[in-house]
């Protein structure tokens, strides 16, 4: 389905596509503690294949797999945008399903974004290189979770991407070799806790010194469209080239 999120993108500049084969997740870090997409799985309960009984459990949704195979055109996909595909209940041969799909995909490019850098490099180093259209990202949301840059750069894909959202501190300085862009965001809701500027221009500065294109999503708090995008006001759109080759090398 079509998505609201901002750095989900076409070439186009139109919104891109949320594809969930799988569902639902377990709190790791401190990134997870208001997890937006809880929240909204509790909406959804008792449908849409959200449970009754614990609407965010780890699902699979077999039925869902085709899915991108009926869209015309090229988009760009968030994979797995109410879960984590990495998550440890998600079982490999399944994860292998949705690779396959995405091979069968080549008019599009699949987002895939994860807090689980380990599980993440395991299933890579079986595969080999990932298809030319995927772009494999890590959440980066504190300094403690900068072990998980480490390894997605030990991940064969074409491209590799940061998503430091919601930032909760001030990273420092990043070895950003390998990372080919960084998105940057404040948390937003009820709870959401505050971004200092200061963090998000550092990143931001880091990534002009190595010529990577960065992403600011949002300030966030409780009304973020009221808080805008703007940073020292700029709005900062910068994406990987997106290309759709008409035959990939897998």
């Amino acid at each position: 389905m079509t998505t609201k999120i901002e750095w989900v993108r076409n070439s186009d500049g139109t919104q891109g596509k949320t594809w969930n084969p799988a569902t639902g997740c377990t709190k790791i870090s401190k990134g997870c503690d208001n997890c937006y997409a809880e929240r909204m799985a509790k909406r959804l309960v008792g449908r849409h294949g959200y449970s009754k009984e614990n609407p965010f459990q780890v699902t699979l949704h077999p039925n869902r797999l085709s899915q991108p195979l009926k869209w015309k055109g090229s988009h760009i996909v968030f994979v797995c945008s109410m879960g984590d595909i990495f998550h440890k209940n998600v079982p490999e041969d399944y994860i292998l399903q949705i690779l396959d799909v995405i091979k069968k995909s080549p008019n599009h490019t699949f987002q895939i974004l994860t807090k689980r850098a380990g599980r993440m490099l395991q299933v890579s180093k079986k595969i080999g290189k990932w298809p030319d259209n995927v772009w494999m990202g890590v959440t980066v949301e504190s300094k403690s979770c900068t072990k998980r840059i480490d390894r997605l750069k030990q991940v064969k894909s074409t491209v590799r991407f940061l998503s430091c959202e919601p930032l909760l501190n001030d990273l420092g300085e990043l070895d950003l070799k390998k990372i080919n862009w960084v998105i940057v965001g404040g948390e937003s809701g009820f709870r959401a806790r505050q971004m200092s500027p200061e963090w998000a221009t550092n990143i931001r500065d880091q990534c002009l010194k190595a010529q990577i294109p960065y992403f600011f999503k949002q300030w966030g708090g409780v009304n973020k469209k009221k808080a805008g995008r703007c940073l020292e006001g700029k709005e900062w759109n910068q994406m990987p080239e997106i290309s759709t080759p008409k035959s990939l090398n897998f």
